[in-house]
């Protein structure tokens, strides 16, 4: 019997590391060739990786959350060296598989990561351990020649690790939690990590600013109705969102500084002339925005159906990488849960977002006399630095007056 390392594959645009977010397999377990035994993601793509040979898995370098870069140890196989030879030649990455971005963000059909064949590392003087057990030492001030290796040549493992930490904590004798108080820990990796970074970053470095405004949605609502009447039985509802996307398309041509991308490499802001609209849309694997390209070629049926089209792709991590990409203003609206009002952070590099909250009905004061209608805020922000307050106002203004006279959507003026 031999050992086959395999290193962390190179898997194109640029990658230097990849996290790993999921371990099919552990120490010990058999494995055949092609089977996936690990989920990697970089900032672009999530991976399945495939065992390049058959055999015993020796070791993981890491476990869910820790980073593993590109050429460095990844899995360590006890096989036989005639049948790794046989059955594990270089072969090119696979393309990745998108899973999202916030802004970004779903993923394509699974594919297989590139098997790439090592030849065994040399053990030399120095302490063997993976990278990902040396950042942890290092992070935790740890010197990795004090932890006692259980592995080959005194390889420490993560279980060695992780025992010499708990030991270390033990005897600092640490604040016992109260009796009865439950706590579950919840790493925070993969997707639900890159989302945090993403906000974080929108955040710090763009200055938000805020505006809602209350839309009478009477007339739109009896359109809705009336329109959702004349479907065919079994057909979808029509949801206010297409309308709301197509009066954009009647207004934006007068606000070009809200539908913009901004390149802050190059320190340009690109005005489209077409509306390529974001859908914010929740999924199990956290919030992601799959775009509905060229809005203003699209009729309201069109737009309707592109919606639920992109939007249940993402959610079942079927959208494609140019679904998930290149949105030029985003839609965000949380439905029944939408509330009175709510500060949405731009999709960024967008420098506008509109929310749409829920639509309830009300009793409002019409020319004097008190009538119930049909009432619904937009909540939006904008990029300060590139839109001001005057004119973010005056485009939900716009557009609170195509919502409230849905002809105007329609009509030639």
């Amino acid at each position: 019997m031999s050992r086959y390392i395999f290193k962390m594959p190179d898997l194109g645009e640029g990658t230097v590391a990849a996290e790993i977010v999921a371990c099919h397999v552990k120490p010990g377990d058999v494995v055949k060739e092609e089977q996936v035994i690990l989920d990697v993601m970089t900032e672009k793509a999530t991976v399945e990786v495939s065992a390049p040979v058959s055999g015993r898995i020796v070791s993981i370098a890491g476990q869910p959350g820790d980073s593993v870069p590109v050429g460095a140890e990844l899995v360590v196989f006890e096989t036989d060296a005639a049948a790794a030879a046989s059955s594990a030649p270089e072969r090119a990455p696979a393309p990745p598989v998108v899973q999202t971005t916030p802004a970004t963000a779903a993923s394509t059909p699974p594919t297989k990561a590139a098997k790439v064949a090592e030849a065994p590392a040399s053990t030399g003087g120095r302490v063997m351990a993976s990278p990902a057990t040396r950042r942890r030492a290092r992070e935790a001030g740890i010197e990795l020649a004090k932890v006692p290796g259980s592995g080959p040549g005194g390889r420490i493992s993560r279980e060695d690790f992780n025992s010499f930490v708990e030991r270390r904590s033990t005897a600092k004798a640490p604040t016992a939690r109260p009796a009865g108080v439950e706590v579950e820990e919840v790493p925070v990796i993969g997707m639900r990590r890159l989302i945090a970074q993403r906000m974080l970053q929108t955040v710090q470095t763009i200055p938000h600013f805020s505006y809602v405004e209350e839309v009478d949605v009477t007339e739109l609502e009896s359109l809705r109705q009336h329109l959702n009447a004349k479907q065919p039985k079994g057909a979808p509802s029509y949801t206010y969102l297409p309308f709301i996307a197509l009066a954009l398309v009647r207004i934006l041509p007068r606000f070009p500084q809200c539908n913009v991308r901004y390149d802050s490499e190059r320190n340009v802001l690109m005005r489209y002339r077409p509306l390529h609209l974001g859908i914010a849309t929740q999924t199990p694997d956290g919030l992601k925005v799959p775009v509905v390209r060229n809005v203003e070629q699209r009729s309201l049926g069109e737009v309707a159906g592109e919606i639920r089209r992109v939007s249940e792709a993402a959610r079942n991590n079927k959208a494609t990488r140019d679904e998930l990409s290149g949105s030029t203003l985003t839609l965000t609206s949380l439905g029944r849960l939408g509330g009175i009002a709510s500060t949405p952070i731009i999709n960024a590099p967008e420098v506008s977002i509109i929310g749409v909250n829920n639509a309830v009905e009300r009793p409002v004061i019409i020319r004097g006399e008190i009538a119930v209608r049909r009432m619904m805020n937009l909540s939006s922000s904008f990029d300060h630095r590139f839109v001001d307050g005057h004119d973010a106002a005056s485009l939900i203004q716009a557009l609170k007056e195509c919502l409230e006279h849905p002809a105007m959507i329609f009509a030639e003026i």
